[in-house]
């Protein structure tokens, strides 16, 4: 089902991306996503389209341990680095995909008050990036919670199998009208 992006330059629409770091791309990294690669062209003509209206998001490791993050960063020690870890870095391709700040937050999920500060709440927002198994599923999620139109652009979201991906996608699905799946060539057509 297709469903009208508003045109970016209308200062309606905002295309969000999902954690394009070292961390998530590389193969040598336990949360390297292998189709990572392959998203990063539509990555690139989604942030092309969408201008001045592109944030880019990083996950970091700056959660409270005192939490259940303790026993995450317990499960996963290689991901319990500074901050300033190389891993962290977004990949090169990603650097120049916003003329904004990076939004760096210490959760899955991105939405929150500080992307809605930005967006405007209600918003039409794009999401796309890594994993979509897990951060994109929770910062989508979170968004139409939270009142925004939600359009998911599955083939520009990398999961960490075809399978999980999959899984993420029509669970994504079952939340219409807030969430439409969608695809990078669908969104730029509704919104040139």
């Amino acid at each position: 089902m297709s469903t009208p992006v508003p045109d970016p330059s209308s200062g309606t629409g905002w295309l969000v991306i999902i954690d394009p770091q070292a961390i998530f791309a590389s193969p040598d990294s336990a949360w390297g996503s292998p189709f990572f690669a392959d998203v990063m062209p539509r990555i690139r003509a989604l942030a092309d389209a969408f201008g001045e209206r592109v944030l880019v998001t990083r996950w970091m490791p700056t959660a409270d341990r005192s939490t259940s993050w303790g026993e995450y960063f317990a499960a996963w020690p290689f991901a319990d680095q500074p901050s300033t870890d190389p891993l962290f870095e977004l990949v090169p391709e990603a650097a120049a995909l916003s003329r904004r700040e990076t939004l760096d937050l210490p959760t899955f999920g991105k939405w929150g008050a500080e992307i809605e500060a930005i967006v405007g709440r209600g918003a039409h927002v794009v999401l796309s990036g890594v994993s979509t198994d897990c951060c994109v599923i929770s910062t989508a999620l979170a968004a139409a919670d939270a009142g925004a139109h939600v359009t998911v652009a599955a083939d520009a979201c990398a999961g960490s199998t075809a399978e999980n991906h999959a899984a993420a996608i029509q669970v994504m699905g079952l939340y219409p009208p807030q969430i439409t799946i969608s695809n990078t060539a669908e969104v730029l057509a509704n919104i040139i």
